[in-house]
């Protein structure tokens, strides 16, 4: 179970990105992760995995929120 080990790191990590790049990469990170785990638990029903997307994916929506930024005024 690599990817579980991998995926409970990436969300101990700290989450500060410096550069839009270091948030892209962050991002495409976790989304591949999340699709991994996704794999796995479509297999196994584990609810353990459940959990750890659901913090994962509130991770990646935070770094795509920075990401996106402010919208302009019209």
């Amino acid at each position: 179970m690599d990817i579980i080990e991998k995926a409970l790191e990436f969300e101990n990590r700290k989450h500060k990105f410096v550069t839009t790049s270091d948030r892209i990469l962050a991002s495409r990170e976790v989304k591949g992760l999340i699709l991994s785990l996704n794999e796995i638990y479509k297999e196994t029903k584990d609810a353990d995995l459940m959990d750890i997307m659901k913090r994962l994916t509130v991770i990646k929506q935070k770094i795509e929120k920075r990401l996106k930024g402010r919208p302009t005024a019209a």
